[in-house]
C-alpha cells in the first residue's frame, strides 16, 4: 500500500485522536483518515450523480 504524507494543523489531529483506540470507532490515525477519505469521495460521487456528472 502506497503511502502518503501530509500536514494537518494539530487541533484536527488531536480532534481525530479521540475516535482512535480501543473501544473507539477507528484503530489508528491512518484507519481514520482512509474512512473520511472514502466517505468524502462517495460524497463527491453523490454530488456529481445529481448533476449528471459522471467518471469517463
Amino acid at each position: 500500500m502506497p503511502k502518503v504524507s501530509l500536514d494537518m494543523p494539530m487541533e484536527i489531529l488531536d480532534d481525530l485522536k479521540l475516535h482512535v483506540g480501543d473501544d473507539r470507532k477507528f484503530v489508528s490515525v491512518a484507519d481514520a483518515i482512509r474512512t473520511a477519505c472514502r466517505k468524502m469521495l462517495d460524497q463527491l460521487d453523490e454530488i456529481d450523480a445529481r448533476h449528471g456528472r459522471g467518471l469517463d
